[in-house]
Formats: structure tokens, C-alpha cells, sequence
């Protein structure tokens, strides 16, 4: 970040902090006076997964509209935890600021590690540092229980790994999806529904795994998977009203040929 930039982006950082104080005022909008850091919660998700959005679909526009929004609502909430005595913004950026200069001693300070395990090793005994004298001692204390599942399996198996609790090879968490897989069918064999799930979530979590290890996030992958459908789909839409075709009416082996076709012209 240059100099110049650092000043301006000071510049209008403070001056959105000049808004929410307009906002939050006795003679503000009464809305937003009302607001708490609770009430907040869920537009702090909703400003996010837009974020999220126009990153992953490459809209260079939105990611910028939704990153000022997202932090439109982090500044709000610091505003009103301020206001009511818990702490301040400088409070929480200098805390951050502390805990990443202690968790990256190889860049602030002399340091030096052979490789990521190392890495992985020291960040991981900093943390347990960190929280020798707190309430939130174990491994998985700091883990949001509010994460969507398939971002949650893959931070719950990372932490793990990082404890030395997961599979020595590959090949063994291949032979354990085959043992899913297998409890899977027998379960959907049975008719029991409530097992067919379980079972069913053990095999997903098993993959999340095995695709962690290859540097894979399964929320990411998924993700990639849904919007190439959809973008498919639509196209297979478009080719039949150009071929003068009602794709409601089509059967399922001519939507395939229609699907085949749009694969084609990728």
C-alpha cells in the first residue's frame, strides 16, 4: 500500500465514520438508532455472502460496492460497542494487529521455519499460547458454529490435521469414502431414512478430507460446480428457443442431447 493510498484511504475511512455518527446521532435516522451489534448480525452475513459473490463471479464493480458496504456495517458495529463503553475500533484493529506480528514471527521477527508443517506447528502452539489463561482452550473453542456445513468440515478436518489427528496417506482416506460409501448403500438398503442421512454426511465429510489434502476447499469446488450448471443450463435454455424447441416439453434424453450440445460449444 503507497503512501498516497494509505492517506486516502485514511481520508475516507473517516469520513464514512462521519456518516455513521450523522446516523447514529439524537437527530439521525431513527432506523439506524435503534441498531445494535446484534441487530447487525444479520446484515453483516447477508453484506458478506454479496462480497463473496462478486468476487467468485470475477465483477471487479460489485466486489468493490459490497466491500463498502461489509465495511459500512463492521465500522457501524464498532461504533456502537464504542459508544456503549465495551471497546473501540483502535482497540480491535491494534488487538489484530498484536496477534498476526505474534503468529508470523518468520516476517517480524528472526524466525525461520523448513517448511509449511513447521509453520503450520508454530502458528498452531501461538494460539494455544494465546489461550492459556482464556475460557476457549481447546482445538476446536475458536471454531463458529455458525459456519455452512461444508466450510465447517473442512476448517474441523484443517484443525485436525494440524493436531496430528487425521490420515497418514491418501490411500487411507480413499479406503475410508469406500466404507462410507458402502455403509451409505446398506443404509438406503434398509429404508431407514435418518441412517441414509447420517451415513450420507460421513461420506461428504470423508470427501471434504480427501479433497483438503490436495489443496481443494469443498465450499470453493461446490460453488464452481453450481454456477457452471447454471450457466449451462441457461444456454441449454437459450439453444432450444433458437432451435424453436419448449424445453418443458422435451424429453429427458433430448434435454441430454440439448445439454451435450452446450458442452460442445465450451
Amino acid at each position: 500500500m503507497s503512501g498516497k493510498n494509505r492517506d486516502a484511504h485514511t481520508t475516507a475511512l473517516l469520513e464514512l465514520a462521519e456518516v455513521i455518527d450523522a446516523l447514529i446521532a439524537p437527530d439521525g435516522c431513527p432506523w439506524d438508532q435503534e441498531q445494535t451489534p446484534l441487530t447487525m448480525c444479520d446484515y453483516l452475513a447477508e453484506e458478506t455472502f454479496e462480497l463473496i459473490e462478486g468476487i467468485r463471479s470475477g465483477d471487479t464493480r460489485e466486489a468493490m460496492e459490497e466491500l463498502g458496504d461489509t465495511l459500512f456495517i463492521l465500522l457501524f458495529i464498532a461504533a456502537r460497542f464504542e459508544e456503549s463503553g465495551a471497546f473501540t475500533l483502535a482497540d480491535a484493529l491494534n488487538a489484530s494487529k498484536a496477534k498476526m506480528i505474534r503468529r508470523h514471527p518468520h516476517v517480524f521477527k528472526e524466525a525461520q521455519f523448513d517448511d509449511m508443517e513447521e509453520l503450520y506447528d508454530n502458528w498452531e502452539r501461538t494460539k494455544r499460547e494465546e489461550k492459556k489463561d482464556s475460557d476457549r482452550k481447546r482445538v476446536y473453542d475458536s471454531l463458529p458454529s455458525g459456519l455452512p456445513p461444508l466450510l465447517k468440515a473442512y476448517r474441523i478436518h484443517s484443525k485436525a490435521a494440524r493436531n496430528k489427528f487425521t490420515w497418514s496417506t491418501d490411500e487411507g482416506v480413499e479406503g475410508q469414502m469406500r466404507e462410507e460409501w458402502k455403509e451409505w448403500k446398506e443404509a438406503l438398503a434398509s429404508g431407514d431414512k435418518q441412517a441414509s442421512e447420517q451415513e450420507f454426511g460421513d461420506y461428504l465429510f470423508t470427501l471434504v478430507e480427501l479433497g483438503r489434502r490436495h489443496g481443494i476447499k469443498a465450499n470453493t469446488a461446490l460453488d464452481l460446480a453450481n454456477r457452471k450448471f447454471l450457466c449451462r443450463f441457461e444456454k441449454m435454455e437459450e439453444l432450444a428457443e433458437m432451435r424453436g424447441l419448449d424445453l418443458t416439453a422435451l424429453t429427458p434424453e433430448e434435454m441430454n442431447h440439448l445439454w451435450d450440445d452446450v458442452k460442445c460449444m465450451e
